[in-house]
């Protein structure tokens, strides 16, 4: 027994050894920490910095501005009403001593705006830019087994200084990167697909080494693709790298019978880059790539993996409601499930860089992505007015004021952080640049100087030949800054980091962008609200690729490239409400959206459902008669327009409409129905109100004026099960209460979605009356806050009781740390929901 004892002992010793030796391997690689916990903020100016009862416990990301009042004071609808200021943030850290002769950096995802950062009292620099990525290297001034102390600072004194709500704070994630001193630099792997078909795919990757030690060091770097968690392929390349230095290793991999990304079915992929050195791992690197390729032909549109897809985009600004900018993943995953479900494929991301992580998620759930960069050039656009303007004052002072100094460092950062994803097919350089370079606008004869005739705009071709207009442009001022050589160093600095992807701009004014050289440094012209010049770019510019990059959500935007296989798509503006653009109080905001402030879903979001997604679908509104757009006519039997064309010149917004069905009796009432059957019968109970078709109707909604009388109005598909109804409501006497999960993780991060509904006794909908709700919150949970989804809604968001829009209200808490369960109920007027539970694990 003693001696099998010893064995075991010997044994024991042994594995001990062995594990001692994986930790210390595991500790001389790469650690890369979530830094978003255990911050202080203030917001305040310079003088109180030392007054400790100023700073408040902070959990990143944070947007203050969201954490404030509407007010007029002081704000701008430009900027949704709500204060900037001066913000200061600082945390304390420790690193263990070990880690004194490795290399530390940290990572900001995005800061809003004028960031200067700080490490025990040594200033690091400054970024202007609020919406791009950057990081600063900390090793030289941080001391190692003691406490560091870092502190940032954010000016948004500007306060109009967007022409929508960009939040202020550090709004994004931040990380703590140690590596050794050979290491993999931030954004430096580079994986491209070269062949890809269903049989084979030949991955290329570009790895950037960098050797920071002061002496020569041979390495390997060890490569890996894994699929599902199991590994695919590996290779390995020898490094040799002088002290202080950077080079790139160039390697390929084959992979048989890939697992191609595309909308439908995204699958990713993850390469693990390893640095080996002296059989030791000294830094592992994973980056997440898709195997996908694509292409924009001129004639024919865009491909991708060789099949012809039409494009179903929207713009989405990175706002998202009651958490402003700092928005978390949870709450961005379920309004792009609720996009998904109406058939959108495509997101822009107007007209900013977004957050990594969004861009994660548009990889995993299967968007495209157009990457967008900048709304201003060197002139600057007016926040006050949201027209053309050459000067700021102090408080609209927004980017332009740094473009000439940052704008290559901040373009390239978006291209270096964002190349690997595989949703990103284009990389947009600017959005209505010509606004502010006021020579474009009068050359066209839209308007102005040179205005000919009764046109339109936005409905009609240029009213002068491409050579008058020519010469309209030849002979005006150019300014200060030429547009077209601005652009083309722009596309130049984009191409010096990726050439895989096509550089784009929306361009408001193509009839003269299109020969003024602005056109002709993009591989993609972007077209914004031009529908009237599809015909007329193709026709006269034959060799240049058109895509509509900003529309209307209105069914005439897409009837006007259904046909056209040249135009590759749209993205409508916008996918969803966003705070910010407006010039009335008390609105805070655009609702122009297929989804409102709460990401409930808006009448524009099932029209758009009809024409993008082919599953059955059908939808009524209703509305009276004096306030609808439409008219019955005796003469040809049918409902028609009170204004003849209204409906081919509606821009932003949808029409107004209820989604009820309850009016005086009596009322003439217009139903719109909106579907992709092609018939549909209306009854009110078992009366049949009339069939209309759809190939009768030129905008594709299905219309009757019919007498109000209570009941059921039900929209049925002629020799088709498929049916909806609304039902007149009587008193509220119930609370429907949902919550999108059941569960969630005691992370930090993790959200839950309740939404609450009034309904009558018989369980129908109200949607024409409003009450004040009361969530009553039993737990250990963060709220986040309740919306309406309302653009005029001006409450407080970070409260538990909101009055309901339209019968409905949202409130979003977020999980704390602790494993527990909490309990939800929601109470108005003595009237309670039933209590769900939900268990954070």
């Amino acid at each position: 027994m003693k001696r099998s004892n010893q064995k075991n002992l010997i044994l024991l010793a042994i594995l001990c050894f062995l594990a001692a030796c994986n930790s210390t391997q595991k500790e001389e690689a790469r650690v890369t920490k979530d830094f978003n916990f255990d911050w202080e903020f203030y917001l305040e100016d310079d003088e109180n910095q030392n007054k400790d009862a100023l700073w408040q416990p902070v959990r990143l990301p944070h947007d203050w501005s969201v954490e404030h009042s509407f007010t007029q004071e002081n704000t701008s609808g430009a900027t949704a009403f709500l204060p900037g200021g001066i913000g200061w943030y600082k945390k304390e850290f420790t690193l263990p001593k070990n880690a004194k002769n490795k290399t530390t950096w940290i990572e900001f995802d995005g800061v809003y705006s004028n960031s200067e950062v700080w490490i025990n009292n040594n200033y690091l620099g400054k970024r202007p830019y609020g919406y791009i990525p950057f990081k600063y290297n900390l090793t030289q001034y941080l001391k190692y087994g003691e406490t560091n102390e870092i502190k940032v600072k954010v000016d948004r004194s500007a306060y109009i200084d967007c022409r929508w709500y960009p939040g202020s704070g550090i709004y994004r994630n931040v990380k703590l990167v140690t590596t050794n001193k050979l290491h993999i630099p931030q954004w430096g792997t580079f994986i491209t697909s070269n062949k890809v078909d269903k049989k084979e795919a030949l991955i290329a990757i570009n790895t950037a080494i960098k050797n920071e030690a002061t002496i020569h060091k041979k390495a390997t770097l060890k490569t890996t693709i894994f699929y599902d968690g199991n590994e695919v392929s590996s290779t390995a390349s020898k490094i040799s790298s002088d002290k202080n230095s950077s080079k790139y290793i160039q390697q390929e991999i084959k992979i048989t019978n890939p697992n191609i990304w595309d909308v439908e079915h995204p699958n990713l992929y993850t390469v693990t880059s390893e640095i080996i050195l002296n059989d030791q791992i000294i830094d592992r690197k994973e980056t997440v790539f898709g195997i996908r390729s694509f292409s924009f032909d001129k004639n024919k549109g865009f491909f991708l993996n060789g099949k012809n897809l039409k494009i179903k985009g929207v713009c989405l600004h990175h706002d998202a409601g009651l958490v402003g900018a700092a928005v978390p993943i949870g709450v961005w995953q379920r309004r792009l499930a609720t996009l998904k479900k109406a058939g959108i494929n495509a997101i822009r991301t107007a007209h900013n860089p977004p957050s990594e992580e969004f861009l994660d998620l548009c990889d995993k759930m299967g968007f495209l992505v157009q990457d967008e960069a900048f709304d201003e050039f060197n002139n600057p656009k007016d926040k006050k007015h949201n027209y053309n303007q050459q000067k700021a004052d102090p408080l609209t002072a927004g980017y332009t004021n740094h473009f000439t100094e940052w704008s290559e460092r901040d373009l390239k950062n978006m291209v270096l952080r964002d190349r690997n994803h595989p949703s990103i097919i284009m990389w947009s350089i600017g959005n209505e640049i010509e606004w502010t370079y006021p020579n474009y606008g009068k050359s066209t004869g839209y308007w102005g100087a040179n205005k000919v005739g009764d046109v339109n705009y936005y409905y009609d071709e240029p009213p002068l030949s491409v050579e008058k207009i020519k010469a309209n442009f030849t002979k005006e001022k150019q300014g200060e800054y030429n547009l077209a050589a601005t652009a083309k160093k722009l596309s130049k600095w984009v191409k010096e980091i990726d050439t895989t992807r096509p550089v784009t701009a929306n361009l408001v004014i193509p009839t003269v962008s299109n020969f003024s050289g602005y056109a002709d440094v993009l591989d993609l012209v972007g077209l914004s609200y031009r529908q009237a010049v599809y015909d007329y770019s193709h026709r006269n510019y034959p060799n240049k690729t058109f895509i509509g990059t900003e529309n209307w959500a209105k069914y005439h935007e897409w009837k006007a490239i259904e046909n056209k296989d040249y135009i590759s798509g749209i993205f409508l503006w916008t996918g969803i409400d966003y705070m910010g653009e407006s010039r009335n109080w008390p609105k805070k905001g655009s609702g122009s959206g297929l989804l409102d402030f709460a990401g409930f879903k808006k009448p524009a979001y099932h029209m758009f459902k009809t024409l993008w997604n082919d599953e059955s679908h059908i939808y009524i509104t209703t509305q009276t008669q004096e306030k609808s757009p439409y008219k019955f006519d005796i003469k040809s039997g049918k409902v028609v327009e009170k204004e003849k064309g209204w409906s081919k010149k509606q821009k932003w917004g949808w029409q107004d409409v209820n989604e009820h069905w309850n009016y005086k009796k009596g009322d003439k009432i217009a139903v719109e129905v909106y579907t992709n059957e092609s018939e549909i019968e209306l009854f009110l109970d078992d009366k049949s109100l009339g069939i209309q078709k759809l190939k009768d109707v030129e905008d594709h909604i299905l219309k009757w004026i019919v007498p109000y009388s209570e009941g059921n109005l039900v929209a049925k598909a002629v020799n088709f099960s498929n049916k909806t109804s609304i039902s007149t409501a009587k008193e509220f006497n119930m609370l429907s209460l949902k919550a999108d999960t059941k569960e969630i993780n005691a992370n930090g991060y993790d959200v839950i979605h309740f939404t609450v509904q009034l309904k009558d006794k018989n369980g129908n909908l109200i949607k024409h009356q409003d009450q004040e709700i009361e969530f009553i919150i039993d737990g250990n949970v963060k709220l986040l806050g309740v919306d309406n989804g309302s653009s005029t809604n001006i409450q407080d968001y970070q409260s538990n009781k909101i009055i309901t829009s339209k019968g409905k209200a949202l409130l979003i808490l977020q999980a704390n740390f602790e494993a527990s369960s909490i309990k939800v109920k929601a109470v108005s007027k003595k009237i309670e929901s039933e209590t769900i539970e939900i268990n954070i694990k």
